[in-house]
């Protein structure tokens, strides 16, 4: 055998390898998906009579929306005087993803103004806010905080 003849078949050999070293990878195992740390915990009757008490609201969700994009916190209103916080336009309203540290905001749109209700808040209706989560920095499983003016509401699962 040549030299030409020993280099075609060390070629050859050395694009088997890699063959089948690119297909031994095909069969390795996917890599498997983190779960979330925290437990699934509902909120307490102590937390849930405070925030009715404090804040005036009841029913309190958070919830990914529009492929994580956006972030909806809804509640229910039980005392209107106690929500009024809540639906005032002059309160800016943020939310900390505790994992992330990222604060998020209620984005404002030209024609129609801030993603979120306001006006006189009325007994046994459910309001809603949307958060813009740009970049996916909070994610299903994650724990919020929503601060809007003096009202906190601590520890909130997004779903």
């Amino acid at each position: 055998m040549n030299k030409s003849g020993i280099a075609i078949q060390i070629t050859t050999l050395a694009a088997l390898l890699a063959a089948g070293a690119w297909l031994g990878d095909a069969g390795a195992k996917a890599p498997v998906a983190k779960t979330s740390p925290y437990l699934p915990v509902k909120v307490t009757k102590t937390a849930k009579s405070y925030y009715q008490l404090f804040g005036g609201i009841d029913n309190m969700s958070v919830r990914e929306t529009a492929s994580g994009n956006l972030i909806r916190f809804s509640y229910r209103v039980v005392d209107p005087a106690r929500a009024k916080l809540l639906v005032d336009k002059s309160a800016t309203p943020y939310m900390y993803g505790l994992r992330s540290h990222a604060v998020l905001q209620i984005p404002v749109m030209d024609k129609i103004g801030q993603l979120r209700q306001t006006g006189v808040a009325e007994a046994g209706q459910e309001y809603w806010m949307v958060f813009s989560n740009k970049g996916n920095l909070v994610k299903a499983g994650d724990r919020v905080n929503v601060m809007i003016g003096s009202f906190h509401v601590d520890g909130l699962l997004v779903e």
